[in-house]
């Protein structure tokens, strides 16, 4: 890897003592991240967030009542959410390697993991790769735009060992 993204990972104050367990090590998020990023950039080269500074990734985990709260705020949907991403607005002329902000909910990630009866740790390494895509560019409003960013983070989870996450069971 020629540049190990720069994680910051903060816990939000407000979150349950019982969920603590289930978040991810630092070490783990950031060689999930890692691979991604690698493997986009390998893929696509061109990509804007391929720039010279080592890449740098705000993740915050936060809690039911703070997702809910960013996602009213920034998306207009008053209910939490697995994953939001938040862009870097830096211009390009700034020499900087941020890419932009994540934040995770736990108790949205542990719920879904078992509902979907997945590994807790499969489904957080989904949701952090899910949200790198994002803050790189890429988005699934539209179908192909979708198809193509699934196929990404289906071809990044399998050299992490980790299922088809869209596969139902």
């Amino acid at each position: 890897m020629d540049k190990h993204p720069i994680i910051d990972l903060q816990l939000g104050e407000d979150l349950p003592s019982h969920i603590i367990n289930d978040v991810p090590s630092i070490t783990s998020v950031s060689d999930w991240i890692g691979l991604a990023y690698d493997q986009v950039t390998s893929k696509f080269p061109n990509n804007a967030s391929a720039r010279q500074l080592p890449p740098e990734i705000s993740i915050r985990i936060v809690s039911i009542t703070e997702s809910r709260s960013l996602n009213k705020q920034f998306r207009g949907k008053d209910k939490p959410t697995n994953v939001l991403s938040f862009e870097s607005e830096l211009p390009e002329f700034v020499p900087s390697g941020f890419l932009g902000d994540l934040a995770i909910c736990a108790e949205v990630v542990v719920a879904e993991a078992k509902e979907q009866n997945k590994a807790i740790q499969s489904h957080w390494a989904h949701m952090s790769i899910h949200g790198l895509l994002h803050l790189m560019g890429f988005d699934h409003i539209d179908k192909s735009d979708a198809m193509e960013m699934e196929a990404l983070e289906i071809d990044i989870l399998a050299k992490l060992g980790i299922d088809d996450p869209y596969q139902i069971s």
